[in-house]
């Protein structure tokens, strides 16, 4: 089990606090959501982010690039520090040359799928993985509800994984609360990105708990 708190919903103008707060309050990874306007109708942050947030977290840096071509942004990306770059599978169509290109730089190579796209189409790309993200809601904008239909393309990784010994794990990203983290674990989740539900409150770090006490109920 990884919570990785989203900085999407953190208050910009205090990055590092509100990660060093949510590292205290028990945050096992940072998420990036790093948009281009183009691919998804926002603009967020880019790897000038990630080189200024390194210094002051030990935690892993999971980068999600919501962005066209991201072959284009994986070598600064992976030079500013991410530990995790994962693109969108409807981003390129030089998917296994991007995952390639993630893994040449030392970095763990992540897919992503959006709440449409069937998991059949990375039955080709699995081997090549450490890790699958399957987006809850439609990607651009925090603050959205889960979508419970996604649950299917969980428990659909995880049988394929199962089937085929694939160890990459399965991350989440949407809408996540206690019980929705709690039906994601239980389709076989193993990483939960939480932005709005762990930022917009007075303690993080209670809230990054109840996380993480959902997801100990589910086993």
């Amino acid at each position: 089990m990884k919570i990785a708190p989203s900085i999407l919903s953190a208050d910009f103008a205090n990055l590092k606090d509100d990660i060093l707060t949510a590292q205290e309050g028990g945050a096992d990874w940072i998420h990036v959501d790093s948009m281009d306007g183009h691919f998804v109708p926002n603009l967020t942050f880019g790897a000038n982010v990630v080189k200024a947030i390194r210094p002051y977290t030990s935690l892993p840096i999971d980068c999600h690039l919501m962005v066209e071509n991201p072959e284009n942004f994986v070598e600064d990306f992976a030079q500013a520090g991410a530990n995790y770059i994962s693109i969108q599978y409807e981003s390129t169509a030089h998917i296994n040359l991007a995952l390639q290109l993630i893994k040449s730089f030392d970095v763990k190579a992540g897919i992503v799928i959006n709440p449409s796209t069937p998991v059949s189409l990375l039955e080709d790309v699995l081997s090549m993985v450490d890790m699958v993200l399957v987006m809850t809601v439609n990607p651009g904008f925090g603050g959205q509800s889960f979508i419970p239909e996604t649950l299917n393309k969980i428990r659909k990784l995880d049988q394929m994984r199962t089937e085929n010994n694939y160890d990459f794990l399965i991350e989440v990203d949407g809408g996540i609360n206690p019980e929705t983290i709690k039906e994601c674990a239980e389709a076989g989740a193993n990483v939960f990105v939480a932005g709005s539900y762990v930022f917009n409150s007075e303690d993080p770090g209670e809230r990054i708990e109840a996380l993480k006490n959902a997801v100990r109920a589910s086993d």
